[in-house]
């Protein structure tokens, strides 16, 4: 016997697959199981009590006596037979009604033949048919749950989906939903009452249209919306919900790429609807058919007349009226039962139950980046969502971007303490305290803590927002964003505009770029990296520089083939433009011209084969790059003579052949970088610059260094290895001012004596010659160190024994005094 609290326990066991059964597939089963009851107590009744009652026909004489079929001895047999036993019994009264001449054994072997002779098979299988049908209804109706390739899914979908509902997490972000839609209402509420930050930013916007208004917020760009501040109480939760929220998602995302990929599910749904409306449709057309043959009376002709001396016997089968009504009650649920299945069918054709759309949920909630899903993952969820409608509300939620970046953001906390950071900052070249986070899932609120960092790095990070906490980094000054789509609210931004100096952004495509970046009034350097073709030069255009009042430094290393328009904007007080090209050629460069303020350009690997005229125009500039370029001749050198401030000019890494004469026409020139080029000679011109003090032609095909290079009285630097040099000649040692001289990879066989007229001399480079020995006047140059000369070993030790104390005693001091 069970126990009260056993019958408790089994009422409490829900269903498995309850979430996926809609209201139509329950009714089915309500269904199912009364024709089932009704199957199985027709049955019943069948089996105890189903039989037939027998009367013989007497509707003929012939029929009633046997007269015309018995012989006439045994008609006259008969009736002296009756008229004996009257004699006999003269008191007894005479017999009424229609003599048979049966007895009862005869009755029972007649109704036993008559009821499978007379009786229709469907009065006798009704009851067994109905429950045939029943159970394979009933079976095809929960056949997708149990079918091999469905049921482990099924299961773990809904396992999945119990979870997320019962989530924690699920209700946390709910709760900070709500609590974001009420910030949002006060602020609209109070709006006229803005913050001292608000009111500048207001101000920074004055004039401008509403689509460059919005990207002032950081968010719009990537059809974000800014995502308000919640309360540092709301936004702990428990390190074990977290992490099963997290393992959670996990098992979430990869069920969904597993389910996405087909729609053998909702197939399968649709066959088996189909096979139950086939079914319907069989069961209804043949129950009403032979609905009429189940009657009460029936005519039975067995050949039994040689024993019985009858041949039509009339019978009536007693259960007929029950089941009549019994198939009626049948066919009714029938055809309930079909017309459920046509809804059905209806519903899963008339609907795209292939994708699943939360743009109800999206309504109602402040989660607007919710996924929408696609074919069994898509259908499942259609069909939870006739169940109970939360479950897919909470279910959206669960899968929001949003809920999971905030899980991954207190997961991320939890991981990333401010002693772990404080362990990663580190002193770079500059003298700058520096932090370079890479891969990580967001920005650790940890990292506002450092208030003394100035240099910030974020590489390949997926969300990054700076909420109002980075205003605590007063001496944070320089920024980089390497794939880092960014976001900031209105207080971060106040302090971004005011204290940032530097920002280097890295991103794939313009449209990546944080629209708040053009008004970062205080930026004094800005470095994009990524795909400025001229396709999406519009897109650059969109966002004006102008409000980039102060910016003094522009890199863009992209694939330019022209000019972006906007970079006028910033001609007034630009000083530094650096173009660096992946190898698409630079065509339009006339944009230029308006740059007056220009002291340093640089236009690398732009393909460039001529010195462009525009820059001739800059009358300001200082220094000109044109690094990698298939540039041939430089005959328009000569224009250069017009800019009396150009200092430094860089045609390294070209196809130069030949310098021309020209070249002594730029008398303000300090700096000539001309490496890797083609050059064979180089002319006397060259030498009658009087300021050049840097000269770099390493890596050409020279053969003769002419005796005019004595005639620069301020060259320092002097870079030809890598040349065809065999002899030095002797006016180069009257340059007294050389620092740094290269001469490696030459033919050189000697150096001469007076090598060691170079007093300031720091730097020697004679590896890759065919040296015998070195001078030893080398002793002479006093700052001349061993790490400062750079030569083979065995050409060291030709050196006297004292001069190599002297240059190894040197760099040991030296050595010594920077400890």
């Amino acid at each position: 016997m069970f126990t009260l609290t056993e019958v408790a326990s089994l009422n409490d066991i829900k269903p498995t697959y309850r979430i996926l059964k809609p209201w139509w597939d329950v009714f089915m089963d309500y269904l199912g199981l009364v024709m089932l009851m009704l199957a199985i107590f027709g049955t019943t009744m069948q089996i105890s009590k189903d039989q037939v009652s027998c009367l013989p026909c007497l509707g003929q004489p012939e029929d009633a006596s046997g007269g015309k079929d018995l012989p006439d001895e045994a008609v006259n047999e008969i009736h002296s037979v009756l008229h004996t036993s009257a004699e006999q019994y003269p008191n007894q009264p005479p017999p009424t009604g229609i003599k048979t001449n049966l007895d009862f054994q005869q009755y029972v072997f007649i109704n036993q033949m008559c009821y499978h002779i007379a009786l229709p098979w469907y009065s006798k299988y009704f009851p067994y048919l109905a429950l045939i049908h029943t159970l394979i209804l009933m079976v095809s109706s929960n056949f997708w749950f149990k079918y091999p390739k469905t049921s482990s899914k099924i299961e773990h979908f809904v396992s999945i989906l119990g979870r997320c509902f019962e989530s924690p997490w699920t209700t946390k972000a709910l709760s900070e939903t709500a609590c974001e839609d009420s910030e949002e209402h006060k602020q609209r509420l109070t709006g006229a009452s803005s913050t001292p930050h608000q009111m500048s930013l207001e101000e920074n916007n004055e004039g401008a249209s509403p689509s460059q208004a919005t990207p002032m917020l950081g968010v719009k760009i990537s059809a974000d919306k800014p995502v308000a501040e919640v309360p540092s109480s709301m936004t702990i939760l428990d390190k074990k919900d977290g992490e099963q929220a997290k393992a959670l998602f996990e098992k979430v995302r990869k069920f969904r790429a597993h389910v996405e990929d087909s729609d053998f599910i909702y197939k399968l749904y649709v066959a088996q609807t189909a096979v139950k409306t086939v079914k319907f449709i069989l069961i209804l057309s043949y129950t009403s058919t032979f609905l009429a043959e189940i009657k009460f009376y029936h005519v039975c002709e067995p050949d039994i007349k040689q024993l019985t001396g009858y041949k039509t016997f009339f019978c009536t089968h007693n259960m007929a009226y029950m089941l009549r009504k019994l198939l009626l009650t049948y066919v009714a649920l029938i055809l309930i039962y079909g017309m459920t299945c046509l809804y059905s069918l209806y519903w899963v054709f008339r609907r795209p139950l292939k994708e699943y759309s939360f743009e109800k949920v999206r309504e109602e909630s402040s989660f607007s980046d919710i996924p929408d899903v696609k074919n069994d993952f898509a259908f499942l969820l259609h069909m939870v969502d006739q169940y109970d409608q939360l479950h897919s509300k909470r279910f959206g939620v669960f899968l929001s971007e949003v809920s999971e970046n905030k899980l991954r953001e207190i997961s991320l906390n939890h991981e990333w303490t401010f002693e772990k950071l404080r362990q990663l900052v580190f002193r770079n070249a500059q003298d700058q305290q520096e932090l370079h986070l890479f891969m990580l899932s967001g920005l650790p609120n940890a990292v506002f803590d450092l208030t003394d960092l100035e240099v910030l790095k974020l590489e390949l990070i997926p969300e990054v927002r700076f909420s109002p906490k980075v205003s605590q980094m007063t001496t944070l000054r320089e920024l980089h964003l390497c794939h880092c789509p960014a976001k900031v609210d209105q207080t971060a931004f106040a302090f971004l505009r005011d204290h940032l100096r530097c920002l280097h952004v890295k991103f794939t495509d313009v449209a990546e770029i944080p629209p708040w970046v053009y008004l970062l009034r205080s930026l004094r350097e800005l470095n994009l990296t990524g795909n400025l073709n001229s396709e999406n030069n519009k897109m650059i255009g969109l966002e004006s520089m102008r409000d980039l009042r102060h910016l003094n430094t522009l890199c863009l290393k992209s694939n330019l083939t022209k000019m972006p328009t906007n970079i006028t904007d910033l001609s007034p007080h630009l000083i530094r433009l650096l173009v660096h090209n992946d190898g698409s050629k630079l065509l339009v460069l006339n944009s230029l011209k308006k740059m007056s303020s220009l002291i340093e350009l640089e236009l690398y690997n732009c393909e460039l084969e001529r010195i462009p005229h525009a820059v001739f125009s800059l009358t300001n500039l200082q220094e000109l790059d044109l690094k990698s370029n298939n540039i041939r001749t430089i005959e328009e050198i000569i224009s250069f003579q017009h800019l009396k401030r150009l200092t430094c000019l860089k045609l390294w890494h070209n196809k130069i052949i030949s310098i021309p004469a020209s070249i002594g026409q730029i008398r303000s020139l300090e700096s000539l970088h001309l490496c890797h080029n083609k050059l064979e000679a180089l002319p006397p011109a060259l030498f009658t610059l009087p300021k050049l003090r840097h000269l770099d032609v390493s890596h050409n095909s020279i053969t003769v260094l002419p005796p005019d290079v004595g005639l620069l009285p301020n060259l320092q630097h002097l870079a030809i290895n890598s040349n065809k040099l065999e002899v030095l000649p002797k006016p180069l040692f009257r340059c007294t001012k050389l620092k740094v001289l290269c001469l490696g990879n030459n033919g050189l066989t000697t150096i001469p004596e007076t090598v060691g007229q170079l007093v300031q001399l720091t730097q020697l480079e004679l590896r890759g010659n065919c040296l015998e020995r070195l001078p030893a006047q080398l002793g002479s140059c006093r700052l001349l160190h061993k790490n400062g000369l750079i030569v083979e070993d065995h050409l060291f030790d030709t050196l006297p024994v004292e001069v190599k104390e002297t240059i190894s005693r040197e760099t040991n001091v030296s050595f010594t005094s920077g400890l």
